[in-house]
């Protein structure tokens, strides 16, 4: 928040999980005193009941307490089936922090999960190992292995619904973008048996054609450290797909290059894998700005998800 110059007032913003951000006013000293300056969402999304992802605690292999947003039809107010498919939702950079009370930057992924719950889902957005705000150890935890103890605690948040969630263990899929695409991929290649499907949005596929500013602290350099390289690169695992795979990139992406998608595409038709799909899209950055772009990628997941996770 912020006080006025006069001191007589406090700003401040606040949101929840199912709300986003809207500026508020206080007099000082008189907090139940407190008008709403903003109104940002429009008329049709306010009137549309949306639901409060619950934030859950569970056990990772390793004894470790990880944190996630749990998205159930019950919220939402489907019926609750005996056997259900879910979603592992990935965040991206590596290093964000996902499971928390107030409006996510991830707003149309919060959205979509609102979508897949409503069609009998169970989503799951696991702040896996390295997320910020668990501490130094939890964020070294990926030293020299990218792909390990992330996507281990994804893993685990896969058996957790299982367990938990009347999910279906053979009807479980992931998806994710840029570091969520890499952690997707992985998925995908070293635990085949567990992700039925997998949609990769703008990934990296081998870290060593990556910024060497970003992944220099946490696997050295190529040069120097070729192993960790590559059993953190989802391009050298590639033979081990057997679920739906769809990726999806910007031509012009001048974060992850649209060459590391081409590249693996390649290997994938080398392998003579034939349950994969690439969409491109060649006005598109790291971030898509078309509306039309975010519907297309949106319905090809949704797409793929419906075909491949629900019964027949």
């Amino acid at each position: 928040g912020e006080v006025s110059p006069d001191g007589r007032t406090i700003g401040l913003v606040y949101s929840a999980g199912n709300r986003p951000p809207e500026v508020y006013v206080s007099p000082y000293g008189r907090p139940a005193a407190v008008t709403r300056v903003t109104t940002s969402p429009s008329e049709e999304w306010t009137s549309h009941r949306w639901l409060d992802p619950q934030v859950i605690t569970f056990p990772a292999r390793d004894g470790k307490t990880l944190h996630a947003r749990l998205y159930t039809p019950e919220m939402v107010g489907a019926r609750r089936h005996a056997s259900r498919p879910a979603v592992l939702f990935v965040h991206g950079a590596g290093y964000l922090q996902n499971a928390h009370k107030y409006w996510s930057s991830y707003y149309r992924e919060y959205m979509f999960h609102h979508l897949l719950a409503a069609r009998g889902y169970v989503v799951l957005d696991v702040d896996y190992r390295a997320s910020a705000g668990y501490g130094r150890d939890w964020r070294t935890a990926i030293y020299r292995h990218m792909g390990g103890k992330d996507l281990a605690d994804i893993v685990d948040g896969a058996r957790h619904l299982a367990r938990t969630q009347k999910v279906d263990a053979g009807r479980i899929g992931v998806y994710g973008g840029s570091y969520g695409g890499f952690i997707t991929l992985m998925a995908m290649f070293t635990t085949p048996d567990v992700f039925a499907a997998g949609a990769a949005l703008r990934p990296v596929t081998d870290w060593a054609h990556y910024n060497h500013s970003y992944t220099a602290s946490i696997l050295n350099v190529p040069q120097g450290d070729a192993e960790a390289y590559r059993r953190s690169s989802p391009i050298y695992f590639a033979d081990g797909l057997k679920g739906a795979l769809l990726i999806c990139h910007g031509l012009v992406d001048v974060n992850v290059h649209a060459q590391d998608s081409i590249r693996l595409s390649q290997k994938l038709i080398e392998l003579g894998k034939e349950n994969w799909e690439l969409a491109l899209y060649p006005v598109e950055d790291h971030a898509f700005e078309e509306a039309a772009s975010w519907t297309d990628e949106y319905t090809r997941i949704l797409k793929l998800f419906e075909n491949t996770l629900k019964p027949r």
